[in-house]
């Protein structure tokens, strides 16, 4: 699943910025000198832990509802969502090298029709697996 949803809990600190922590997803901090900055943070900050922890093929914890949260008066609760194949296709752009075998007839025909295989290879793994 590489779409989520998580509490975030924003802490305004004495210079105006914020702090950001994730209670459901461990070591995911962050913080940023402006709401906005803060906010553009948490998604990104999100995204690259909850990638890791796919890639580390770990349990990703359930978030917790927001009601059950508690805060101070400097803090508010609010929900960020990510796209981990979003973020996959965005960072994680090495080209890989594979291996495949066609018939010769089918690789002589594509080849006098100047096809490209990466690209309709990739083509068609997306089609297959339903990713724009």
């Amino acid at each position: 699943m590489p779409r989520y949803i998580y509490p975030a809990v924003f802490t305004q600190e004495d210079d105006g910025g914020y702090c950001v922590n994730f209670p459901d997803v461990e070591g995911c901090y962050t913080q940023g000198n402006t709401l906005e900055e803060a906010l553009d943070m948490a998604k990104d900050v999100l995204c690259l832990m909850l990638y890791t922890v796919e890639e580390d093929g770990l349990p990703i914890n359930k978030p917790s509802d927001i009601k059950t949260l508690t805060i101070d008066n400097n803090s508010f609760v609010t929900l960020i969502s990510c796209d981990t194949l979003e973020y996959r296709k965005s960072f994680d752009n090495k080209a890989i090298k594979k291996t495949l075998t066609i018939p010769n007839w089918l690789n002589i025909e594509a080849e006098r029709c100047g096809i490209n295989f990466s690209q309709t290879l990739q083509e068609a793994l997306k089609q297959k697996l339903n990713i724009c």
